[in-house]
């Protein structure tokens, strides 16, 4: 599959994951500055099931999440294909809410995944993947990289 099919708009997830091989996992993020610790992540997601969709904040989304007015620095398309081109990931969708929570009642994924930053018993999330069968996890985090220190270290030099 080439990137760009890798890239579901909302009105085609359906049609894409009638044909996504079982488990499902499932994750989701602004994935601004793409680093090793989203790479990390993304990679032992997909060792936990056959197929792995990521859903990204939309640029507007993303700026409502108070990460800053300057962000994201990278508009959704250009994060859709960043993410598309990593063989870890089977698709990639943007989603316009502040959660991904009705992204995932579309989707009904197998594996709810975040980074060890989150907090399992504070996700909105968890209850609904519950709710189908599914469960949550929550991976290690990959400590000395964010988008955040990315940009500050850009800023310094």
């Amino acid at each position: 599959m080439s990137i760009l099919q890798k890239i579901v708009f909302m009105d085609s997830l359906n049609a894409a994951l009638a044909s996504a091989p079982r488990p499902l996992v499932f994750t989701n993020g602004v994935f601004d500055l793409l680093h090793p610790g989203h790479v990390t992540h993304l990679e032992e997601a997909r060792a936990l099931g056959r197929t792995l969709i990521v859903a990204i904040n939309s640029d507007n989304s993303a700026r409502a999440l108070g990460k800053g007015f300057n962000r994201p620095i990278n508009g959704s398309h250009f994060r859709s294909i960043m993410l598309a081109a990593l063989e870890s990931v089977s698709l990639v969708t943007v989603f316009e809410e502040l959660n991904p929570i009705s992204v995932m009642q579309r989707i009904q994924p197998d594996i709810y995944v975040k980074g060890g930053d989150y907090d399992i018993s504070k996700l909105k999330e968890a209850p609904v993947v519950k709710s189908w069968g599914g469960t949550t996890r929550v991976l290690p985090f990959f400590k000395g990289y964010s988008t955040s220190d990315l940009i500050a270290h850009i800023q310094r030099a």
